[in-house]
């Protein structure tokens, strides 16, 4: 057979183990010929945009973060005869079967062109903010998780040290499973997520209390996502920018400035911001997110073979098991508020 393979949305650790796995069991087990599509959709819109990988060339690709064939945010149903010319491009190809690997935008047009235009796709589910319902975990999390814990480690020593606030703002931008993990791995005095809507009040009061009990620092994590409370400067979502991207998403970041402004104006104490950012979703991805995304890509490659055409592959009790690619047009999947209770024992 001979198979595609494309990567879209943003890019996190585990997405060349993916393509790694296809690759060599494709050609190894199956004797297909694979095809990299490059640029996520956008490479199935313009000619010229595919490369033939072999075992060569995902040879030492699997500890590398981002993605070799490159990634892009585009959405084919907002391209002038999108739909239509991705099926054509396919036809022209001769591809028997694609395997693409993405978020809920990249997954959500995915199952659409699988249901209107009957394309030959099977999904592979990929973000950093664990929210894609149907799967218990998404490979690129666990590194997330760990490169904000260390973070939240460091900074540990200096808030300490100068007897400062310090907030940090991680990813997430309707779940706050980063910021609910690595804050409570990290030992976080607060943690703020899109899911519990907080009281600015409630968490100087809480820092306050720490003061008063002779601790002169604090660590607050805050997702992106968070909102600000009514009567605070700058409430609701936090945005870097007004437009949208090609599915419609704001680009979120700032809160954490807009919070440390608010806990130093009631509270006093010298506060800091550090604003991890893209640094949670690139460079080596831990070994638990090698080992999922490769059991990810083996997954992906059967499925074509066994013509499991509009599933994803997911994780489901440490099983790999394949799942109707629908699920990912449904509700997100937020934080488990059993954990964030637990979380909040420690604050304050």
């Amino acid at each position: 057979m001979k198979i595609g393979i494309l990567t879209g949305g943003g890019d996190c650790p585990g997405l060349n183990a993916v393509i790694r796995a296809v690759v060599r069991k494709g050609i190894t087990t199956y004797g297909d010929q694979v095809i990299g599509i490059l640029e996520g959709w956008k490479g199935l819109l313009y000619d010229g945009m595919t490369e033939e990988l072999n075992i060569d060339e995902v040879s030492g690709i699997l500890h590398r973060g981002g993605t070799i064939l490159k990634s892009s945010r585009t959405n084919p149903y907002k391209e002038k005869d999108g739909p239509e010319r991705i099926k054509e491009n396919v036809k022209r190809i001769g591809l028997d079967g694609l395997v693409a690997v993405g978020g809920e935008d990249t997954l959500g047009v995915a199952y659409r062109l699988f249901k209107e235009h009957e394309l030959k796709v099977v999904g592979v589910p990929k973000t950093i903010d664990n929210d894609l319902p149907g799967t218990d975990y998404t490979f690129g999390f666990d590194t997330a998780v760990n490169i904000a814990t260390e973070a939240i480690d460091r900074l540990h020593t200096t808030a300490e040290s100068h007897n400062r606030v310090i907030v940090v703002e991680v990813m997430g931008r309707h779940a706050g499973w980063i910021a609910v993990e690595a804050g409570l791995a990290g030992g976080a005095d607060m943690i703020l997520i899109p899911e519990r809507p907080f009281d600015i009040e409630e968490v100087c009061e809480a820092i306050l209390k720490r003061h008063k009990r002779g601790r002169d620092f604090s660590i607050v994590v805050v997702a992106e996502g968070a909102k600000m409370p009514e009567g605070t400067e700058g409430e609701g979502y936090i945005a870097q920018e007004k437009e949208v991207d090609a599915f419609g998403h704001i680009r979120l970041g700032g809160i954490g400035h807009v919070l440390a402004k608010e806990i130093k104006k009631r509270t006093g104490f010298q506060t800091r911001v550090t604003i991890l950012g893209y640094l949670q979703r690139g460079g080596t991805p831990t070994a638990f997110d090698r080992i999922l995304a490769t059991r990810f890509g083996i997954a992906a490659i059967d499925l074509i073979h066994q013509g499991g055409f509009g599933q994803m592959v997911s994780l489901r009790a440490n099983r790999v098991v394949p799942i109707d690619m629908k699920v990912v047009t449904q509700k997100i999947r937020t934080v488990d508020i059993d954990l964030y209770n637990i979380a909040e024992v420690f604050f304050g």
